[in-house]
């Protein structure tokens, strides 16, 4: 028994000097130290990254996904801090910590590359702000309303409302397409009238019906030019600006609008006909 207490446990104290009282009392001094440096790390990283995460409703134009990734990254900044005070309460030599994490981190990160990959990508999104929470876009094929922005992934609700998941690298990685950066849109559409149809009356009717709409800008000033003759009609080429917000159901009501003017003015909208002739036996 004797000799069990003489046995060197931790920093050359011996079984023997780890259960004195004043031993004892300086381990429960530490632990409590450490707790209370646990819970002052967790309350000020908490209240740091609640004031950051504010920052983003100061001003209308300041972007929330940027400052809710500012505000994880102070967070996790101070609780990493305040485990290495812990750990230099108890006597633990942090230096060689860090040269442990660093190589562990080392290691994860060439397992990882791919993962890694997709928090690059969404460190650029959201630092340089290509895409913005409801910005409606089109990357890699894929079209819809931008839900969320999160270091891995970047989530859509496409046209019908489905939930599209795109790994960031592919978002930074293609080319983005966003339909809502700016406020106008140029809506085009061709038109075809027949051959033998007055070409001013046709063009007056097709102007005046575009711009009667209440969503029809008329500045910048619309085009309206013949841009094709085609085999079977004369094409006109339209163009006229509209609100961002309005583009899709305007396209398809002004064709409508326009395909019935033509019908009441009296102006033919061709298709392709095919003459077919019948062979004679000889």
């Amino acid at each position: 028994m004797e000799d069990l207490l003489q046995t060197e446990i931790w920093q050359g104290k011996t079984l023997a000097d780890l259960l004195t009282l004043d031993f004892l009392l300086t381990t429960a001094g530490s632990v409590l130290a450490a707790i209370s440096i646990l819970m002052v790390g967790w309350i000020v990283s908490a209240w740091l990254q609640r004031r950051v995460k504010s920052l983003s409703r100061l001003n209308r134009h300041l972007d929330e996904t940027l400052f809710d990734f500012l505000s994880s990254i102070v967070r996790y900044v101070v609780l990493g801090f305040t485990v290495l005070f812990v750990l230099n309460s108890f006597g633990v030599q942090t230096t060689s910590v860090v040269a442990v994490i660093g190589a562990a981190g080392l290691a994860i990160g060439l397992a990882l590359q791919g993962t890694l990959s997709n928090v690059a990508a969404g460190v650029m999104l959201i630092l340089f702000r290509p895409i913005k929470l409801g910005d409606f876009v089109e990357v890699g094929g894929e079209m819809g309303t931008v839900k969320a922005i999160t270091l891995n992934f970047t989530e859509l609700a496409d046209i019908s409302n489905v939930q599209v998941i795109i790994p960031n690298s592919e978002v930074w990685g293609n080319v983005i397409t966003n339909y809502s950066t700016n406020s106008t849109r140029r809506a085009e559409w061709t038109f075809g009238v027949g051959y033998g149809v007055n070409l001013a009356d046709a063009q007056k009717i097709i102007l005046d019906t575009i711009m009667a709409d209440a969503r029809s800008k008329s500045d910048p000033e619309p085009f309206i030019q013949v841009n094709n003759l085609g085999d079977s009609s004369v094409d006109f080429l339209v163009r006229v600006w509209v609100d961002a917000a309005e583009y899709f159901a305007y396209q398809a009501d002004i064709k409508r609008a326009v395909k019935e003017a033509l019908d009441a003015g009296g102006i033919e909208i061709p298709f392709p006909t095919r003459t077919m002739v019948q062979a004679t036996a000889s």
